[in-house]
């Protein structure tokens, strides 16, 4: 009978030099442009209009790898990758992905890969642990925050005792729903609120302060002038970290509101979340009793490679009333083992708990607190430097590893603009970083992140050699 695999010979010689191109690879990601260079159909046409009939040996495929796909590959591995947020791809963790590829395991009940389960269940015990989160909190993997943040919602329209589950939205009288975020927040939590037939309109943006942080007394107001017009407060989104400028919303008293408030308290702590494994950054989580559902990205800033997202909660019980769905194919005996498939969208899950297992367990929470402790110095030795200079702006307070900053030319805004965002497009084509934008009230900012494994402070220093 035929075979997919007649032996392992080729897998064997193939993995090997994979291995040691990667190995290659990580040792001196510095020698590739960050930026992709490929303009829009470069890569697709190098490619035929259907698979190879007979097939091709791994060797020929390395090659094209090399040779097609590469030169379209933006690195977000390499140290000067500065846009966005970084997703650090650590040897231990390409390990386990390695590892999770081979056993190909479904983790949907407890009983399709026991270790899939119990793993992540001691994983995320120990990363509640390393964070200071409060003890009890259930956690669960999935694939990025902007899912997580879904779940979170939905789990918070449920608690609001509309009964959406088994009545749904449509042909019923129901009052607007409301979700509260500041004017800062990420789009996932906009993003969930359309999803789940909240709408555009049914997510209240709240002003934020000098320091770009939720105001508390706009919140008070919103929820105050709501209620009295008839609409229904569903869930307030605080932010511990925001995208644009790391800024971090008043935990506490927003808290203080959501309890007095009696609406649930989503967390976005995706990416300022990971830095609370270092005690001196744990105060960004002062007031984190308070909240409903919490998410953090491993895959952000421990070092883990994408994808890896955690959603931690106090009420787990809302969140599998929310979305337990048990038919008959799936029902088992084993009713004391957690079935994370009753806790979100995904019935097949995938082994990720693995590689934030090897990631935490193979370099040590002292060593990774030692790497998130020096991104920060190098933003603040890069906010520094930059205060140095005239003809720069920090356009919001430094904060974690984020600096936001632009170029001050004569001629207004717009000229400010046009000069910044030129400057981005310069210094991205030099190769050896890559920055993105954002944009502050009505001001065009240059936004460096950093975050890498890899990065030194020479890389960081491109930045100030590109000015």
């Amino acid at each position: 009978m035929p075979k997919l695999d007649k032996t392992s010979t080729e897998f064997r010689e193939a993995g090997h030099r994979i291995v040691d191109w990667i190995a290659d690879y990580l040792d001196d990601t510095d020698r590739y442009d960050v930026l992709s260079r490929a303009n829009p159909g470069d890569i697709e046409r190098q490619f035929a209009a259907s698979p190879d009939e007979r097939g091709k040996p791994y060797e020929a495929l390395l090659e094209e790898f090399k040779s097609k796909l590469l030169p379209g590959i933006t690195h977000w591995n390499h140290p000067a990758f500065f846009a966005y947020f970084s997703i650090t791809g650590s040897q231990a963790g390409i390990l386990a992905e390695l590892l999770t590829a081979a056993l190909n395991a479904n983790g949907m009940l407890w009983k399709t890969s026991p270790s899939l389960t119990e793993l992540e269940t001691v994983t995320l015990r120990w990363l509640r642990n390393a964070m200071g989160l409060p003890q009890g909190l259930f956690g669960i993997i999935n694939d990025t925050a902007s899912i997580n943040s879904f779940l979170a919602l939905a789990a918070a329209r449920e608690a609001t005792g509309l009964n959406v589950r088994g009545e749904g939205l449509t042909g019923r009288n129901l009052p607007p729903l409301r979700v509260y975020c500041s004017d800062q927040a990420h789009s996932s939590i906009e993003k969930g609120a359309l999803a789940l037939g909240i709408g555009a309109r049914g997510v209240v943006k709240i002003p934020s302060d000098e320091a770009f942080r939720m105001r508390v007394d706009a919140l008070e107001e919103a929820i105050a002038r709501d209620r009295a017009a008839g609409s229904l407060p569903v869930a307030i989104s605080a932010t511990v970290g925001t995208t644009s400028t790391a800024s971090v919303d008043p935990l506490r008293r927003i808290g203080e509101i959501a309890a007095r408030e009696k609406i649930w308290l989503h967390v976005d702590g995706a990416y300022g979340g990971s830095a609370t494994i270092v005690p001196e950054f744990r105060w960004l989580w002062d007031g984190i009793e308070y909240a409903d559902s919490i998410v953090v990205n491993p895959h952000k800033w421990l070092f883990t490679p994408i994808d890896c997202g955690v959603l931690y909660t106090r009420r787990p019980d809302v969140l599998r009333e929310t979305f337990s769905l048990v038919p008959e194919y799936l029902k088992t005996t084993d009713s004391a083992e957690i079935n994370y498939m009753d806790y979100g969208l995904q019935l097949g899950r995938r082994f990720r708990s693995l590689k934030l297992w090897m990631v935490m367990e193979h370099y040590g929470l002292e060593r990774m607190r030692e790497v998130i402790r020096e991104h920060v110095r190098y933003a603040q030795r890069l906010s520094a430097e930059l205060r140095k200079r005239d003809d720069i702006e920090l356009v919001a307070p430094q904060s974690l590893s984020v600096v936001v900053f632009r170029k001050v030319v004569p001629g207004g805004e717009e000229a400010c603009e046009r000069e910044n965002a030129a400057l981005i497009e310069r210094m991205n084509a030099t190769g050896k970083l890559f920055v993105s934008h954002t944009k502050l009230r009505g001001k065009y900012a240059i936004r460096v992140a950093i975050g890498n494994g890899a990065t030194e402070w020479r890389h960081v220093e491109r930045v100030l050699e590109c000015l």
